[in-house]
């Protein structure tokens, strides 16, 4: 596959195996929860685990299998991996987390509840901190179990790690550990691995040069924890107050799929991904610059979509999506192509492309806001040489043509206005309408925004208009153009991951 820094291929399979650990324990309905009732027995496999990555000569795996007698289910404490070590999950294996915040608390004592400050409590269940040419692959999964209830601490037996991440909306702070964590180091590979449920997200890189994300699935809630369709039954999904017994993915908070950060030379491919929260997003806060990443031939579902930000203070710089599709399936958070940021942590964001995209059933099909939030400070966002060509929505029963916001941002002294292309960028039937401002922005979209349409149709360049007054401003001319072929692009994912409800 091509990329900005060269051919990529898909990564093999490791050859030469250190350790092959089979499994002892034996999932009932995809779940261990009848195995760690008891806290003190919430990590019987992290020791063997982790003994056989640390012994692991570079260039080798370890292989975790299934048992003797066809058991399939680890469970494990946080782990850390070693350069040049892959961790190997065999086809029909799961590792599970343990549910026990005791396992992963970091100091404070409080990771899996919900407080006033953010001291991030908890570590994350497998780091990789400084590696190099390591990775985790297989035809297995990883579940996080964030709908399994805690067994230590205030909320043990009365919470599970989504109900703590929901009282959020009360304004507290989840103390949730996420899933996968890749700090600094090079050369990280993700290849043909589950990823399931996590307490807070999923995968999470920063200051990574070189990840290959290849052929992974991503999924929360998964039908551990709903029922099919996401039908949960009303007053069985979480409030502030009362632990879910059913969980949908608008009701498991801070659950991102793939967030690559300050990272450089990032290929995600071939990858289904669902989520109660950003698909993707892609975030540049600190450093370095987040620069040269490609998206390609990715299927999105539930989540706020293909996403660059919040943070975006230390830079974005060349980034490529090309061949996705998101269906939205019409959730009421679902976003599909989104640049957001405020003024407390924004910077440039320029030379992004979007190609060969489908979307549909989504609320916000387009959004480019640089006033995500109302936190203010200095750093203004930038965006800038943004181009979306060969995009195309069908649209959605319920939102119809949905709502898009294209604005820059123009405040205190700053005036960084939007410039976008809009090339062969065509919904069906009924057509979008440009969303409300908020957060202290403008209350008027478009704002503060420098179209160049053309040379292909764009269906809704009526609606835009050139504004002295607001700072719209429009260069060259739509013409007729076949919009992008959708007819085989979107994949139902239980064709793909049988544990998935839709």
């Amino acid at each position: 596959m091509a990329t900005q820094w060269g051919t990529v291929t898909e990564p093999p399979l490791p050859s030469t195996l250190c350790a092959t650990l089979g499994a002892t324990l034996t999932p009932v309905g995809g779940s261990l929860d009848g195995s760690d009732g008891s806290a003190s027995g919430s990590q019987p496999d992290t020791a063997r685990i982790q003994q056989a990555i640390t012994a692991c000569p570079a260039g080798q795996a370890v292989k975790l299998v299934a048992g003797a007698s066809g058991e399939s289910g680890f469970l494990s404490g946080p782990l850390s991996l070693k350069s040049g070590v892959q961790l190997w999950i065999d086809a029909g294996v799961t590792l599970f987390a343990s549910r026990n915040p005791a396992d992963f608390d970091n100091g404070p004592g409080t990771c899996g509840t919900a407080t006033s400050s953010d001291p991030n409590a908890c570590n994350p269940f497998i780091l990789a901190s400084g590696t190099a040419n390591s990775g985790i692959v297989g035809a297995g999964a990883i579940d996080g179990r964030g709908g399994s209830l805690l067994t230590s601490g205030p909320n043990a037996g009365k919470r599970s790690w989504w109900d703590v991440a929901y009282q959020s909306k009360s304004g507290l702070n989840q103390q949730n550990p996420r899933l996968i964590q890749v700090n600094k180091g090079s050369n990280f590979t993700l290849h043909g691995i589950t990823i399931l449920n996590s307490p807070n997200f999923h995968v999470v890189t920063s200051g990574v040069s070189g990840v290959i994300a290849w052929g992974i699935k991503i999924l929360s809630p998964s039908s551990v924890y709903t029922k099919s369709g996401y039908a949960c039954a009303s007053g069985t999904t979480p409030d502030v107050l009362t632990p879910a017994t059913c969980f949908t993915p608008d009701t498991v908070k801070n659950t991102d799929g793939f967030d690559p950060g300050t990272s450089s030379k990032v290929l995600l491919a071939y990858s289904y991904i669902s989520t109660g929260d950003d698909d993707v997003a892609v975030k540049a806060g600190g450093s370095p610059s987040s620069t040269q990443l490609t998206f390609a031939h990715n299927h999105f579902y539930y989540g706020h979509g293909m996403s660059i930000g919040s943070e975006t203070d230390a830079g974005l710089n060349d980034l490529v999506v090309t061949d996705l599709s998101i269906d939205g399936n019409d959730s009421p958070n679902g976003n599909g192509l989104r640049i957001k940021s405020d003024s407390s942590r924004g910077g440039n964001v320029q030379n992004v492309s979007y190609s060969q995209v489908c979307l549909r059933n989504l609320r916000r099909p387009l959004v480019f806001d640089p006033f995500y939030s109302s936190a203010t400070g200095t750093l203004y966002p930038n965006f800038n040489a943004i181009k979306l060509s060969g995009v195309h929505s069908l649209g959605s029963a319920k939102y119809g043509g949905g709502l898009i916001s294209f604005a820059g941002y123009a405040l205190h002294g700053q005036n960084n206005p939007l410039t976008i292309t809009l090339d062969n960028v065509v919904f069906d039937g009924k057509q979008p309408t440009f969303d409300a401002g908020h957060n202290g922005g403008p209350s008027t979209l478009p704002a503060n925004t420098h179209f160049t349409l053309g040379p292909g149709a764009v269906s809704f360049a009526s609606a835009i208009s050139p504004s002295t007054s607001s700072d719209v401003t429009v260069t060259g001319s739509p013409g007729t153009s076949t919009a992008v072929d959708c007819s085989n692009a979107f994949v139902p994912l239980s064709s793909v991951l049988a544990n998935s409800p839709i």
